[in-house]
């Protein structure tokens, strides 16, 4: 809006911060006014100080043209020239033939049919920064393994109700690798045949699915939080937010429905885990742990289908409550914390819960409680007054068929630990729920939890440390590779992968040492999970990639130049029109003819229409609550309602509907997109950047509005920068403060959907500082009142100028271009040619351009509406592809004369966009005609099928009472490294051989590492199980046998081989042979 300080003859002023807030500012009743600040020292400029003060302080000097008999326009505008007097009645002066602009600043439209009959552009000053440069894009990037895309980013609003949230892989029945990827989401579970990856789908996707590869889905259920693999079973468990836990079975599919489903927890289920004996533990809120027999199951999914109510309450019933069985006269040693983790120790039988800032340590035989330990390792002091108190003492809770536990003895010792205990806990509950209010040190929160082939425990904490652990719960070492949050880990062979909250993924060895990374995506890695030769990774967005085992290696390259090659056969170039409309409407409320004739359209082939509004609102009552609802995240007001109203009311008729908004303070900027392209647009995220009043009040600023259009980045920011004359630095400032520091907040689409601020992929400079968020995007369009006035002209003259309409002319005084000229600006954007008269200032509801001011104050008309762009061109004559997503012209540039309900005109902009997207369904198709033909890479892939020889020493095994025996596994390679896990079957009283080792059965270490040459020694023996098995099998008329199962790998091999064990116990002179 104008300011006073614009007049013909403006004094030299000292610039104060309280001069971009209003006039009434103070009047309001709840701000009282502050002491006058002392006058500031002139902001500095970059360029040379002119002693006019009739000049901006940072533009250059240039006279006003000289007289003469010719009015050509085809010399340099920098050409000095003699001052002319001024002449009355807005007379136009006579010019020299030296006022063009120079043609270094003209760029010709880009090449393309679509662009042939669009307007020459005014280009700015390229930046020898990066930060404004058009990001790097190719067809296949240079900066990672080209990844096998099973699900392509979908739109975020099309994920509401059915978001991913985590992975799991196994193997279909009588296959010897994980063929299938499970995933669960909020609409139940989903699962691909990754033998069916490259394969077309069969029937129409749902929008975000189109381009996914074939899958197939369950019914609808609860949202899913977690799933866990049952490989004994051929099982897959889902725990729901509703608290309960479901069955699926590999084959048939999902949509024959769960095996059995049950109500386990009055909460939901955060984790669960399947121990090495086959029971089910599932961890909820407040710390709650249950184990789920696994007798209890096979003896469930032992009957037949139709009984399914029956088979459920069979396993309901069975389960053992942790918490409450290691809980002493009303103190608990388990922290009062959700627990988010489960994790199987198979190699020592261990259990291990992990909540926020603590773990906890199971024997996952007998289930007693080992350990209570914090994220430094140091050991819960209060388990161990409970534990050397009663060391046995809560064993016969685990059992529900035995005896009822005998009253012990109470004492005043045992009444004073007991009042210690629950104290502490009391103070520990503070604590933690202060740490997950972000009042305390949340940033070694746990979030990942695994454990490698060598046994060793590894975590991650949301400080982006991974930390290495012993099985006894004794803190090692700790890494720090990345400053990210850690989001997941997950173990292959000898290698670790760990993915972050910024999207990247990093690849250690099991001593912690970094082999490689790079992003993976564009938000969180949420999960991870292996399956076939990959290992699949869910981004917060719902995205799946799979990148291969082998990666980084020498068959990424080979397949990135291959796909590069045949880049046309899934390139396609999408063409489209977007309408950029900007009106300072200073407080008012427009006319529906104004609306009408602004936002007429120019062609019917219009598919986005973005409006910017400025001064919606400026009153000072209004700022103050606008900035205080900026704090707590609120925005909107009555006015911008009203004028999304108004211009949807318009739009509707030509069937646009409104996909995103955002008001700060007085600005407000809104998209509508026409319906039959909606499904094209989507993830639409916001931002806002305050630049008044000590860059807190957003009557100065910007907002932004950024969004994928075929899959390509476009933002749109709607600015209103410092007014005044003299205030040219400071709208410089403005801008460069915007562009760095405008961050898009990314609404949650779901429950399950994890958001962060920012975009992943961001670029790094090259001290690997994070670029601005806008330096990532394909396209951006600047717009607003960008306050940018006429320099070196007075009064008259520019009103002479505009009556003969000698805009070309008028433009040479163009502070804007004339920044844009010299690099202080906009730097790398452009302008479409325009030939509409200056935009400011006007006389309210006066038509024409008599309308200017023409008040005592005299202000100098000016362009202060416009339209800048940056599209994805290095250089003019660029044309669209891959490497080069989005290039634009401009058709059309110019204002409404018509509108009269403002002093600013609205203007408007036309861009023709050429977007390059990639058919993902046919990438993907190229990508598995290359993994399956290619003999180069086939040849480096053969390592994922190679595993060692190796030798077990026996196939049959009978133990004496408690002598233990040892089991030899010899690897007999002499260069490749052996990764084994054995893994039991017994007989059960249902009939069936029951998953997981006999309870009675202790076998250590049940997974690890053999060296080359080397031979490890596993140990085997009788246990007693103090009564926590389903059925007592201590008797001596009870048949005990087990058949293991010893698997063995390469480091990195996707092949197993696996050899049998028959295991007896005999007792005194009886052997019980192995049922079979």
């Amino acid at each position: 809006m104008a300011d006073p300080g614009d007049t013909a003859t403006p004094a030299a002023v000292v610039s104060s911060p309280w001069d971009d807030v209003p006039d009434d500012f103070f009047l309001s009743a709840s701000i009282s006014p502050p002491t006058p600040p002392p006058a500031p020292d002139p902001i500095p400029s970059t360029s040379p100080p002119h002693p006019s003060a009739f000049r901006s302080a940072s533009l250059p000097v240039t006279s006003i043209p000289a007289a003469s008999a010719s009015a050509s326009f085809s010399d340099s505008l920098h050409r000095a020239v003699a001052p002319q007097p001024i002449h009355p009645s807005h007379s136009l002066p006579a010019f020299s033939a030296a006022s063009r602009p120079a043609a270094a600043d003209v760029c010709p439209p880009p090449p393309g049919p679509h662009h042939s009959n669009s307007l020459s552009e005014f280009a700015a000053s390229a930046s020898q920064s990066r930060v404004h440069r058009p990001p790097p894009r190719a067809a296949v990037r240079a900066d990672r393994p080209p990844p096998l895309e099973l699900r392509p980013r979908p739109p975020r609003e099309s994920q509401s109700g059915i978001a991913l949230s985590a992975l799991a892989c196994c193997a279909a029945p009588g296959a010897g690798t994980s063929t299938h990827l499970w995933a669960a989401g909020e609409a139940g579970v989903r699962v691909w045949d990754l033998a069916d990856a490259f394969r077309s789908p069969t029937s129409p996707r749902r929008w975000g699915d189109e381009a996914s590869a074939p899958f197939r889905e369950s019914r609808k259920t609860p949202p899913a939080l977690c799933l866990v693999v049952d490989p004994g079973r051929g099982l897959v468990w889902s725990g729901h937010t509703n608290g309960r836990i479901m069955c699926w079975g590999a084959d048939p599919s999902p949509e024959a429905g769960e095996c059995i489903g049950w109500d386990a927890h009055p909460g939901p289920v955060f984790a669960m885990v399947i121990s090495p004996y086959g029971d089910l533990w599932s961890g909820s809120e407040g710390g709650i742990i249950k184990v789920w027999n696994g007798e209890a199951i096979e003896k469930s999914l032992a009957l037949e289908r139709e009984e399914k109510c029956k088979a459920s309450l069979v396993v309901e019933r069975s389960f053992i409550d942790l918490w409450t069985m290691v809980s002493e006269g009303g103190a608990c040693p388990l922290p009062t914390v959700d627990v988010k983790l489960l994790l199987s120790d198979n190699s020592r039988l261990k259990i291990w819960s992990a909540g926020y800032l603590s773990f906890a340590l199971w024997d996952s035989r007998t289930k007693e409680l080992l350990k209570v330990v914090n994220v430094d390792g140091q050991v819960d002091t209060r388990f161990d007054v409970l534990s050397a108190q009663v060391p046995y003492g809560c064993e016969t809770k685990q059992n529900l068929f035995s005896s009822p536990k005998k009253e012990k003895a109470r004492s005043p010792v045992n009444f004073f630990q007991r009042s210690r205990n629950a104290l502490m806990g009391a103070a520990d509950a503070v604590r933690r729920v202060a740490a997950k209010a972000g009042f305390g040190d949340d940033t070694r929160r746990i979030e990942a939890l695994v454990m490698s082939m060598d046994g060793m425990i590894w975590t991650g904490s949301a400080n982006g440390s991974v930390a290495q652990w012993d099985g006894s719960g004794n803190r090692l070492q700790e890494f720090q590779h990345h400053s990210s949050s850690v989001q997941s880990i997950f173990s292959f062979g000898t290698r670790l992968w760990v993915g972050y909250m910024d999207g990247n993924i990093q690849l250690l060895d099991l001593d912690g040492n970094l082999l490689g990374g790079w992003i993976a995506h564009s938000s969180p890695i949420l999960s991870m999970a292996v399956g076939s030769s990959y290992i699949f990774t869910l981004a917060g967005h719902g995205g799946v990639r799979g990148w291969n085992l082998s990666s980084p290696g020498p068959a990424d390259s080979i397949l990135c130049s291959e796909l590069t090659e045949k880049e046309t056969s899934y390139k396609n170039i999408e063409y489209m029109k977007v309408l950029v409309c900007s009106w300072n409407v200073g407080q008012e409320k427009a006319s529906y003819e104004s609306l009408r004739a602004w936002l007429k359209f120019p062609t019917q082939e219009v598919g986005v229409v973005v409006v910017g509004l400025q001064e919606v609102e400026m009153g000072a009552g209004f700022l103050a609550m606008s900035a205080a609802k900026e704090t707590v995240g609120l925005e909107g007001s009555p006015n911008g309602e009203w004028w999304l109203d108004a211009i949807g009311q318009i739009l509707k008729g030509h069937s646009f509907q409104r996909v995103g908004s955002r008001q700060m303070a007085g600005l407000l900027t809104a998209v509508w997109v026409r319906t039959k392209l909606k499904h094209f647009v989507g993830d639409i995220d916001n931002a806002a950047v305050a630049c008044g009043l000590g860059r807190a009040i957003g009557n100065k600023g910007a907002v932004g509005l950024r969004m994928r259009i075929h899959d390509r980045s476009i933002c749109f920011i709607n600015c209103h920068f410092a007014a005044h004359m003299e205030a040219v630095s400071r709208r410089n400032e403005d801008f460069d403060h915007v562009f760095r520091t405008m961050t898009f907040a990314t609404p949650s689409s779901g429950l399950l959907t994890t958001s962060i601020s920012g975009s992943a992929s961001q670029l790094l400079q090259a001290n690997g500082s994070r670029m601005p968020e806008l330096s990532d995007t394909d396209m951006i369009v600047f717009l607003g009142d960008f306050n940018y006035r006429l320099y070196d002209i007075s009064y008259e003259e520019a009103m002479g100028l505009v009556s003969r309409r000698r805009f070309d002319w008028l433009r040479k005084n163009d502070q804007l271009r004339a920044e844009m000229r010299s690099g202080r600006v906009f730097q790398g954007l452009r302008e479409g040619d325009f030939q509409f008269p200056p935009t400011y200032k006007f006389e309210k509801h006066k038509a024409g351009l008599s309308g200017y001011d023409c008040s005592e104050k005299k202000r100098i008309p000016a362009w202060c509406d416009r339209v800048l762009y940056r599209d994805s061109r290095a250089s003019s004559g660029t044309e669209c592809s891959l490497d080069c997503p989005v290039v634009c012209s401009v058709s059309l540039y110019d204002s409404c004369m018509e509108a009269t309900d403002s002093d600013h005109k609205p203007v408007k902009c036309l861009f023709n966009l050429d977007v390059a997207r990639i058919d993902k369904h046919t990438m993907r198709q190229k990508y598995g005609e290359i993994m399956s033909s290619n003999k180069k890479v086939l040849h480096f892939l053969q390592g994922l099928r190679a595993f060692p020889e190796a030798n077990v020493s026996t196939n049959d095994i009978i133990l004496q009472d408690q002598t233990p025996y040892v089991l030899k596994l010899q690897n007999r390679s002499p260069e490749d490294r052996a990764c084994f896990e054995i893994t039991g079957q017994a007989p059960s009283s249902s009939g069936t051989d029951s998953a997981g080792f006999p309870t009675w059965l202790k076998v250590s270490p049940a997974a690890g590492i053999i060296c080359p040459g080397q031979t490890v020694e596993v140990t085997l023996q009788h246990g007693d199980p103090r009564g926590t098995s389903w059925n007592n099998l201590s008797g001596a008329n009870q048949e005990k046998a087990a058949q293991l199962s010893v698997k063995v790998t390469g480091e990195c091999s996707t092949v197993a081989k696996c050899y049998g064990v028959r295991v007896q116990c005999q007792k005194g002179r009886s052997t019980f042979p192995f049922k079979k």
